[in-house]
């Protein structure tokens, strides 16, 4: 009887010290999106900007038998294909280009472009694009081409079917601030002795209401700003932008976002 007595006590000893042992990296068997679609998820694309790649990531490297050369460059690169997202499995877990993997931000992952990258992804079904920054490899199944965050894939609309028929564009952005789209021409940066572009946001009476919204908008948009008041009207400006495709997706945002009267203007 104190034998069987020792050995229960064994049992729920090693049940307690297992059941408290820490769980593996992805303890979810399953992928899955947040309950609740929380207040910190991102609408806003990320901004290309010139970085240096990690060297570290340009070593060819071999998933499910299948070996991988990563890219020397992402410039002219574009692709169509599946994209597919990844969620709360992941998040809070390393990616491929040791940072924190945040499903509430512009990211994705891909199998060859150099780390990081940006990349325009455009959903063929509906036309709808966000831009994000690669940082992670994968997805490593079939005819998929990127794998997005949950805050990308709610913009393209993508989260009820899982995955989408995408293009994607490489935005490659050297150190000399040039830009190049996918395979289009080259964006130059702008000259210093050009005139400076903007996006007049808004227009009012109110002066007040005028350095309120700008202060709202230059914390949430991380942009400076200017007033400028014509004929008792004053008008607010983001800015200044260093060039068209950064305004252009600034635009696209703020005119989703409650200021469809919102343009470009250069001013001296």
């Amino acid at each position: 009887m104190r034998t069987l007595r020792h050995r229960l006590g064994f049992v729920l000893l090693m049940i307690a010290v297992f059941g408290c042992a820490p769980k593996g990296r992805y303890y979810q068997h399953q992928d899955s999106a947040p309950k609740v679609i929380p207040k910190k998820v991102t609408s806003l694309d990320a901004v290309a900007k010139y970085e240096s790649y990690a060297k570290a990531n340009m070593r060819p490297y071999t998933v499910r038998g299948i070996r991988y050369q990563p890219l020397t460059t992402g410039k002219g690169f574009s692709d169509k294909g599946g994209a597919s997202w990844y969620g709360q499995k992941f998040h809070g877990h390393l990616t491929s280009n040791g940072e924190t993997y945040d499903m509430y931000q512009m990211s994705a992952a891909h199998k060859t472009l150099p780390l990081p990258s940006y990349v325009r992804v455009t959903n063929l079904k509906n036309g709808k694009q966000v831009v994000v920054r690669v940082n992670d490899r994968g997805p490593f199944h079939r005819g998929r081409v990127i794998d997005v965050s949950y805050a990308a894939a709610l913009k393209l609309d993508m989260l009820k079917t899982g995955v989408a028929q995408v293009k994607i564009d490489v935005i490659h952005v050297d150190q000399e601030g040039n830009i190049t789209v996918g395979r289009n021409p080259i964006i130059k940066k702008q000259s210093n002795n050009d005139q400076q572009l903007f996006i007049q946001v808004a227009a009012l009476q109110n002066k007040d209401r005028v350095e309120k919204l700008a202060a709202t908008l230059t914390t949430l948009y991380e942009r400076p700003y200017q007033t400028k008041f014509e004929k008792g009207i004053y008008k607010l400006h983001l800015g200044p932008i260093s060039n068209e495709l950064e305004a252009d997706t600034l635009l696209n945002i703020l005119k989703s976002n409650d200021y469809p009267g919102a343009y470009k203007i250069y001013l001296d």
